[in-house]
């Protein structure tokens, strides 16, 4: 339940992440209001009172998470609106405390979820909500942050790479055209030296037979 409410968080910390520093979602007039207020409240009681119906205390204490959820996503929205939903809920849950802990019996997890939402006053929980909102878009923006240096960093490091290739591969190319440069000097140099002795060995035999050697 824990994670799935995590992730109520997460969305609705995203909601006023795009909404803005600047921006301000427009509250609905009061007749709006009771309106979106009595419907939300009429389902979720007419679900209550289908598990408190069921008995089943995993599926209560399941539902009683949504509520909260609920209320999250409400206060994205309308502060007002989410405090006048939980306090209706809050009262229901009061009037019917029998039922509800004829159906926890000795769950303490359940027994858990129905203190923390019943025992703290409304205000309280959207509080609490209001922080936990504000952390999780912390940890959204840090996690942001984090990931754009990580993708940065790969780009410098695939880069240096590149760069390094292609260096590597001009100092082999130079290493080639240096060690072909010195073949063909050692190529130009050898030939000279065959038509010196070539050009000596022809004088040698010249000298000799003009008997001036």
């Amino acid at each position: 339940m824990k994670k799935v409410f995590l992730m109520a968080m997460a969305a609705v910390a995203m909601t006023f992440a795009s909404c803005g520093n600047n921006t301000k979602t427009e509250a609905p007039a009061d007749g709006e209001q009771q309106v979106e207020v009595s419907a939300l409240v009429d389902n979720a009681t007419e679900q209550l009172n289908t598990l408190l119906g069921e008995g089943d205390a995993t599926k209560l204490g399941e539902y009683l998470e949504t509520i909260k959820q609920k209320a999250a996503e409400l206060l994205a929205k309308n502060p007002e609106v989410a405090k006048e939903y939980l306090g209706k809920v809050q009262a229901f849950l009061k009037e019917n405390a029998e039922k509800v802990k004829a159906v926890v019996g000795d769950n303490a997890l359940v027994n858990s979820a129905v203190s923390a939402l019943v025992e703290a006053p409304a205000e309280s929980i959207i509080s609490n909500l209001q922080q936990a909102v504000g952390t999780v878009e912390d940890a959204g923006q840090q996690a942001v942050e984090n990931a754009v240096d990580q993708a940065n960093e790969a780009v410098e490091d695939a880069k240096q790479a590149v760069e390094d290739k292609a260096n590597e591969a001009v100092d082999a190319a130079n290493q080639k055209v240096d060690e072909a440069k010195q073949a063909a000097a050692d190529k130009v140099n050898e030939a000279a030296q065959k038509v010196n002795d070539k050009v000596n060995e022809g004088a040698d035999k010249l000298l000799k037979g003009a008997g001036l050697k």
